[in-house]
């Protein structure tokens, strides 16, 4: 969610105009990510989570192609996405780890 506000808050230096859809694809790839976290730690099944957890991973993708089409635009420039593109790079390694955690076999339980 972090990543979803820093990047709401880079709106003010989109211009009005021309930056309107770019910055709407951004805003929702950024909101994206938290909420197919979300919605994939709500399934039951390990499976549903994981799917989830790639779909947001594809969202924080898509959200650091617009920052950088924002950058070769001309809307933005590297010093303003820097933050952005370090929250996203933290939440790739957390989604990464994650799932990697999921993977894995459940551990057997024991019968009585």
């Amino acid at each position: 969610m972090e990543l979803a506000a820093e990047v709401h808050a880079l709106k003010r230096k989109f211009p009005a105009r021309e930056g309107k859809e770019l910055w709407n694809q951004l805003l929702r790839a950024t909101m994206s990510v938290p909420s197919n976290i979300a919605e994939g730690a709500g399934r039951v099944h390990r499976g549903d989570y994981l799917r989830f957890l790639s779909i947001a991973r594809g969202s924080l993708q898509e959200a650091d192609t617009h920052l950088a089409m924002a950058v070769a635009f001309g809307y933005l420039s590297p010093d303003d996405i820097r933050r952005a593109e370090s929250l996203s790079y933290e939440v790739l390694k957390m989604l990464t780890k994650l799932a990697s955690v999921l993977a894995k076999p459940a551990p057997e339980s024991a019968t009585m």
